[in-house]
């Protein structure tokens, strides 16, 4: 038994096609094709080979097992649902400065022609907005084994120059400034900013705010390992054995 007349109807279904357009795609009659569907009639190899390849479907898929939504879908890219009702998501596409990127974006970050040209991560994130990636290259931003280590990436939010003074104190940036770019806390002053390291070794560095060429606000976080959860998991046990207790107490 062959499962032909099952499948080709179900490839209609998914096509959206009727039965003469479908039979219009490989010169067949209406009735024919319907033979075939109903099982009554059997087609020729050559028909069997033009419909599977047409649909990039092998002919032994074809012939001998009746084929899912799933397997069609595979087959071929255009083999779809309607398209009106597919949603198609948009993801945000993020220029990220790298390692290796980092010096000419110093130079260049104005450029579109240069950004273009940028390594890029796609995101669920606002597509309104504009964000930038920055790969972490050292161990400022780390105190006691926590925080960002290289190769984990932050991904900021342009900050308008004139929304600067307005960012609270310790926000999290990444900014170009005087010929660097530099990854701290923020914190602002009259006309100064100061931004300053999680590494008690390093020292806060001050600029004026006019010396700022671009800041980015750090919006999302990508840790090249698994954050340290130790702290807060023994913290909530506390609060927990503390409730329970509590509970016990009532209780007696």
């Amino acid at each position: 038994m062959s499962y032909f007349g099952k499948n080709i109807k179900k490839i209609r279904g998914i096509k959206n096609l009727s039965q003469q357009g479908f039979a219009d795609l490989f010169d067949l009659k209406r009735g024919t094709l319907g033979a075939y569907e109903e099982g009554r009639s059997e087609p020729k190899i050559d028909t069997i080979i033009k419909i599977a390849n047409y649909f990039s479907i092998s002919v032994d898929s074809l012939l001998i097992h009746e084929l899912t939504v799933n397997e069609l879908l595979r087959f071929k890219g255009d083999i779809t649902l309607k398209a009106n009702d597919v949603k198609k998501e948009q993801f945000c596409e993020v220029p990220c400065i790298t390692e290796d990127t980092i010096e000419n974006y110093i130079e260049l970050y104005d450029k579109p022609e240069f950004i273009k040209d940028l390594v890029t991560l796609q995101l669920p994130i606002n597509v309104e907005k504009e964000f930038r990636g920055y790969t972490v290259s050292n161990l400022e931003m780390t105190s006691h084994d926590k925080g960002f280590y290289p190769n984990d990436v932050v991904i900021g939010e342009k900050v308008p120059l004139t929304f600067v003074k307005k960012l609270s104190g310790g926000t999290l940036v990444f900014v170009i400034i005087k010929k660097q770019l530099i990854f701290r806390r923020l914190y602002v002053s009259k006309n100064e900013i100061i931004l300053r390291a999680e590494h008690k070794s390093v020292p806060d560095e001050v600029f004026l705010l006019a010396d700022i060429d671009e800041l980015w606000r750090v919006r999302y976080t990508f840790f090249k390992r698994i954050p340290e959860f130790s702290d807060q998991i023994e913290n909530q046990l506390a609060i927990m054995q503390i409730d329970l207790q509590k509970l016990k107490d009532k209780l007696k």
